[in-house]
């Protein structure tokens, strides 16, 4: 008997709503991080070690965003796993590996929680382990 993988049509819908909600944080996550003046330098930037949302360049420091989109604020912060910030750390690892200072360059690992009224709450060095 042979079995059905396709997604059934609400499924896909709600796969696609959740998608286009995830790109809009990140989209308004970096718009905040332009506004304070740092440049974005790369967004969903996939290493070997896993992906990064956001890169965000300031004068002296490479800013690694993760951004959590959810109902509510503390929804979106539960949604973070030890298992996620130590991909997140080794793709970052790789990730300044292109710098001359390597693992010498000053770093920052911010989580960036985007409730369901699209209202931001950044809250820088929250990933340091």
């Amino acid at each position: 008997m042979p079995f059905d993988l396709a997604p059934n049509p609400a499924r896909r819908q709600r796969g696609r709503r959740n998608y286009d909600a995830g790109r809009m944080a990140e989209d308004s996550v970096a718009l905040h991080y332009e506004a304070q003046g740092l440049r974005i330098a790369e967004r969903r930037w996939r290493g070997e070690g896993g992906e990064i949302d956001i890169v965000a360049e300031a004068p002296d420091t490479v800013v690694f965003i993760e951004v959590k989109q959810s109902r509510t604020f503390d929804s979106a912060a539960e949604a973070i796993t030890p298992q996620q910030v130590s991909r997140i750390m080794a793709a970052a690892s790789e990730y300044v590996g292109r710098y001359p200072t390597a693992l010498s360059t000053p770093m920052r690992f911010d989580l960036a929680l985007v409730n369901a009224r699209g209202e931001l709450r950044i809250l820088e060095g929250a990933l340091c382990t």
